[in-house]
């Protein structure tokens, strides 16, 4: 057990890394190429977008070998991310966004495939320890990838930030090969396009899940409406190179890494519907310091950001592990990663094309939508709260 649970904890840190030091890279590397911070905007797209197929690629991983799935895709990450060695021109930046595309495709199913192979590598009673390891493990790399990733694309450029990334799935392929498993416990067949209706009745049926999924959803399709807005108050607003990005991906890392550790205890104090509703209102707030003119408000939001975005992720996946049957698990949580991450599919080509209103708009409008979420559930919870008492009182 302890055998296994060193190397899924490893095998977090090294793809975090790379994973992390190249999505930010990317953005860098388009806004050099092209000028455009709007285009620089549309990298974290083209890594998101396939969320929206999340229930159809995880039933793929349920049809194929798990362990010879994830090893052969991430194989093919490195191969694919050995290409952008070509790259030297604005002509040449689409093959930065196909290569994107690729490693968002490739992350929807290795997570599938990790997530089914943890049973059969691990007790039941260890999975949560672990899993808790691994989360901190992929945000403490939050916290020095973007650095790295910045730094090394200043040094020596894109191309050796996309090397050093490719070298992060070959070693994590190495690590797959060598766990130890049992036998896989019997799940539901695959179901195919039912086992998506299933996941979504689950989803919207039950109030318990549906309003931390729902809030996550908004904060985090919010997340993707700001990331042209960010570029250009750091390049544009405030004069500073675009490497100061690294510096709020730090910021922001370092705050998710302060989340996991009070996250749980709110969850079980307050609820998720309460957890995920701090979380969306510490990301207005992170909004509203990106607004102000002073680069250590830049650092403040990040900060602010890097907790609020994790405590309403964290709440929505417990209520979805929670409050789903067994059986239905897979497909539920499927769906719901698609529901909270699918949006910024749409968030980020909107927000690109905001950005030209000017930067600080598409922030406040952020900050505005945050924050009424956050408060419609206060409302909606004490509303609930409130008829529960009258009842009781008629009793």
């Amino acid at each position: 057990m302890r055998r296994n649970a060193s190397i899924f904890v490893a095998i977090s840190l090294l793809s975090g890394f790379g994973s992390t030091a190249m999505s930010l890279a990317a953005g860098i590397w388009i806004l050099d190429l092209t000028g455009s911070v709007s285009l620089a905007g549309l990298a974290g797209l083209c890594l998101y977008l396939p969320t929206l197929a999340a229930p159809w690629l995880g039933g793929l991983a349920d049809r194929l070998p798990r362990l010879r799935l994830v090893i052969a895709v991430d194989l093919l990450l490195a191969a694919a991310l050995l290409t952008l060695l070509t790259v030297r021109s604005r002509d040449q930046a689409w093959l930065v966004f196909a290569v994107l595309l690729g490693t968002g495709i490739g992350h929807v199913l290795i997570d599938a495939g990790e997530t089914a192979l943890l049973p059969s590598a691990l007790p039941p009673s260890a999975l949560a320890d672990v899993n808790g390891w691994r989360s901190s493990a992929q945000e403490g790399m939050k916290l020095i990838a973007p650095l790295a990733g910045a730094g090394l694309y200043a040094w020596h450029g894109g191309a050796a930030v996309a090397a050093l990334s490719a070298a992060m799935p070959v070693a994590v392929a190495i690590l797959y090969t060598r766990l130890r498993l049992s036998a896989a416990p019997a799940g539901p067949a695959p179901t195919g396009r039912p086992g998506v209706r299933a996941g979504l009745a689950v989803l919207w049926g039950v109030r318990e899940i549906r309003t931390p999924v729902l809030v996550a959803a908004v904060a985090i399709g919010l997340s993707g409406f700001t990331v042209a807005s960010v570029y250009a108050r750091v390049t544009d607003g405030l004069g500073l190179p675009s490497t100061f990005l690294g510096v709020l991906g730090s910021a922001q890392g370092a705050g998710s890494i302060v989340a996991g550790l009070a996250v749980g205890r709110l969850v079980t104090r307050a609820g998720a519907a309460t957890a995920a509703a701090a979380g969306a209102a510490l990301f207005a707030a992170g909004c509203v310091a990106w607004c102000l003119p002073w680069w250590p408000a830049m650092i403040a939001g990040s900060l602010a950001v890097g907790v609020g975005l994790p405590w309403a992720l964290v709440a929505a996946v417990s209520a979805v592990q929670a409050g789903t049957p067994d059986r239905l698990l897979g497909r539920v949580a499927a769906t719901s990663t698609t529901v909270l991450f699918g949006p910024i599919a749409l968030t980020s080509p909107l927000g690109a094309a905001a950005v030209h209103l000017g930067p600080r708009i598409p922030l406040a409008i952020a900050a505005g939508v945050g924050m009424m979420t956050a408060v419609a559930v206060r409302v909606g919870r004490s509303a609930e709260h409130n008829r529960g008492s009258r009842h009781g009182a008629r009793v």
